[in-house]
């Protein structure tokens, strides 16, 4: 969803780090604490096929031992995926979630506040990297992965306290 108003949806995950962690609320906090709203939650653990479809071009990307080692991961404990609604909802998520890699995310992001694997250890150990956060890269991508994860009937319309900011 986006619309001239700049209100947008984007999907974030929170990976089976975050969820073994006990990071969840802490980590949807950060979203809400941005004037982000979540309009759909749902905890899921991951399948073959529910990984194959979300991440339908990594192997493709990054060759066959990343989309491996990423699927082990994505499907070593539950993920609980939202969307959240707002304005410019995938660039502020993307700010908040940090960099890739933790340990180039900057302090006060959810990565470098949470986070501190390197790339260079996942790959020395043959793992994918435990960054706790999946975050739409850009509208596109957010209405495609929505798709994914949730059926239309599945969004909720509501209006929340933050409705004279756009929302």
């Amino acid at each position: 969803m986006s619309n001239d108003t700049g209100v947008e949806r984007t999907l974030i995950l929170l990976k089976p780090d975050a969820v073994a962690r006990g990071l969840v609320g802490r980590i949807v906090a950060r979203f809400e604490d941005c004037l982000l709203k979540v309009v759909a939650s749902k905890m899921v653990w991951m399948d073959a096929t529910l990984t194959r479809r979300h991440y339908f071009d990594l192997e493709e990307r990054f060759g066959p031992k990343v989309y491996a080692a990423m699927a082990e991961f994505m499907q070593s404990g539950p993920v609980l995926a939202v969307v959240f609604e707002g304005v410019e909802a995938v660039a502020c998520a993307r700010k908040l979630v940090g960099a890739t890699y933790p340990d180039q995310a900057q302090p006060g992001t959810i990565r470098g506040d949470f986070a501190h694997m390197s790339q260079a250890y996942a790959n020395e150990h043959g793992i994918a990297v435990a960054n706790l956060v999946h975050a739409s890269g850009n509208v596109d991508e957010a209405a495609h992965e929505i798709s994914v994860w949730f059926a239309k009937d599945e969004i909720i319309e509501y209006r929340s306290a933050t409705a004279p900011f756009g929302q």
